[in-house]
């Protein structure tokens, strides 16, 4: 695909060897396969990045996208170090755009293409420090409402606040603030789904920001406070 042309949508084939790979994670069939990644998983990958980061601005002139592997495409080995589970690959590809410093931002953008869907998302995702920090602007009078107000809105729309964690709140923090049910979680964030077709389609870039759109004030507020 050339630089100048429109993302066409993943091919079918993306999806197809992350299914086989889903039956077959291990180190001498990806070998054997090594073609199919490079063809169908790296090279749409990128492709995709690109796309997106031309339309990212109008979400946020900060938004970053990087089309490499350990950039806004996520590797596909797994960090096994410290998992039962030791399956060396993944069976999804994710994608990630982020603001300022990748490591430290306390909020981004997400996508994956995985044969169980297609899902994007933004917020703070397993973030606990994180989250601490945020305790003093979710109870706080004025930040923690609009943090309430933007869940309130997100929830009408048909979007899910995920992220939930704790059974007890934490010392010293207000329980009845209009966003302190925020407070039993590790994470905040919200997630999308949409048909697995419309990865296949050239509309999945402007599907993508529309949605990214509508999750953007829980992206600002993590920024803002983060």
């Amino acid at each position: 695909m050339k630089r100048n042309d429109k993302f066409p949508g993943f091919p079918k084939q993306t999806v197809t060897f992350l299914r086989q790979l889903r039956k077959n994670n291990n180190k001498a069939w990806f070998d054997e396969h090594r073609g199919d990644y490079d063809q169908y998983f790296v090279t749409p990958a990128k492709a995709f990045v690109e796309a997106v980061g031309k339309k990212l601005p109008r979400l946020s002139p900060r938004l970053v996208a990087q089309p490499r592997i350990n950039g806004s495409i996520y590797r596909i080995n797994r960090d096994i170090r410290f998992s039962k589970d030791k399956t060396p690959y993944k069976d999804h590809l994710d994608f990630l755009f982020w603001e300022e410093d990748k490591k430290s931002s306390p909020s981004a953008l997400f996508l994956r293409v995985s044969p169980d869907g297609l899902f994007l998302g933004a917020g703070a995702y397993a973030c606990p420090d994180l989250l601490k920090k945020l305790r003093p602007a979710i109870t706080h009078s004025i930040f923690g409402p609009e943090l309430a107000g933007i869940a309130k809105k997100l929830r009408r729309s048909g979007h899910e606040i995920l992220g939930k964690h704790y059974k007890r709140f934490p010392r010293d923090f207000p329980q009845d603030g209009p966003a302190a049910e925020f407070l039993l979680h590790n994470s905040l964030y919200v997630v999308a789904e949409e048909p697995l077709e419309l990865a296949y389609s050239p509309e999945v870039v402007d599907q993508a920001i529309a949605r990214w759109k509508k999750m953007l004030p829980l992206h600002e507020w993590l920024m803002n406070h983060g």
